[in-house]
């Protein structure tokens, strides 16, 4: 059986797309920063340490086919480093063009990078990306230089929201407060934002590992419906047995506050529109969501998991 690479093996996306790949016949090595860190039962576990532009992937790219690329430095919410965007780049844009040369001297033949749609905001209004968005779109940057006078396929993921059981981030905390009974100020919002199931991720992934011809360029997916804010609260109240409690408030008010709290990207994460098309990676990739929002959020809360 082809072997392939999972960075990030234990984290919420890599570790799905770890099992799911095992569902379809790969052996799976899953690459991790630390000793402890635990990977799902059956893939091949190996020790990276932290990444940077010195990493040696050699051990973890020893006999394999394909590297899927999920580690990284992601959003923080209590931002500690003195230089934020120095700490993104050297996670995600060095540690990354570090592992695609690796791959191409050890004759890996498919590459498959899970970046963000975040990347794409950094490249059409670099004054409103963030630190984290901005890294994810110089990491494209220096994968398509590293990879383009080699024989190795590179397919670039760009999602938005990724919501799943055990999902971290901005999806967790909405759930928290609306399964709290927590009052939210997000009844006015009628924002439009896209989301991706980490199911519908997965299945993603497996296609852009059986590609014949490489995409032009980054590819966008979502889960084929568009929602506003307040939509989405609703939806998780339903899945989570919670009806959510939302309250009216002026969106300009909500950003406004967010201003003042030192929390304007969160805000904007509420109330901003982001929404993907599924186009292009359905022409490249022959790939449509398996599953729909709903059936996502209901994933997120069925009995026995953890959100």
């Amino acid at each position: 059986m082809a072997r392939v690479l999972v960075t990030g093996a234990n984290g919420f996306a890599g570790a799905a797309i770890c099992r799911h790949l095992q569902t379809l016949g790969w052996t799976v090595r899953g690459s991790v920063r630390r000793a402890e860190a635990a990977v799902p039962q059956g893939v091949e576990r190996v020790v990276s340490g932290a990444l940077d532009g010195a990493t040696d992937w050699d051990a973890a790219l020893d006999g394999v086919e394909a590297v899927v690329h999920c580690a990284a430095r992601v959003h923080v919410l209590h931002e500690t480093a003195a230089d934020p965007l120095a700490a993104f780049r050297s996670v995600n844009v060095a540690a990354s063009r570090r592992l695609a040369e690796q791959a191409i001297t050890a004759g890996v033949r498919r590459f498959v990078f899970l970046s963000s749609i975040g990347a794409a905001v950094a490249a059409a209004e670099p004054a409103r990306a963030t630190a984290y968005q901005q890294s994810k779109q110089e990491a494209e940057t220096a994968l398509s230089e590293a990879v383009a006078k080699s024989a190795m396929m590179l397919v670039m993921l760009r999602p938005p929201l990724i919501c799943g059981p055990g999902a971290p981030g901005n999806f967790a905390r909405l759930a928290r407060l609306i399964k709290a009974g927590r009052p939210l100020p997000l009844a006015s919002l009628t924002n439009r934002r896209s989301l991706l199931f980490v199911g519908n991720l997965a299945t993603a992934v497996a296609a852009a590992l059986h590609c014949e011809n490489p995409p032009a360029g980054p590819l966008a997916l979502c889960d084929g419906e568009d929602l506003s804010t307040a939509e989405l609260a609703r939806r998780i109240g339903v899945a989570c047995g919670r009806p959510a409690w939302l309250l009216p408030a002026p969106p300009a008010l909500l950003r406004f506050g967010g201003r003042l709290m030192g929390k304007s990207a969160a805000v904007e994460a509420l109330t901003g529109d982001l929404t993907v098309d599924n186009r292009a990676i359905h022409d490249a990739l022959g790939w449509s969501p398996a599953y729909t929002v709903d059936q996502g959020l209901a994933a997120c809360f069925a009995p026995g998991t953890v959100s």
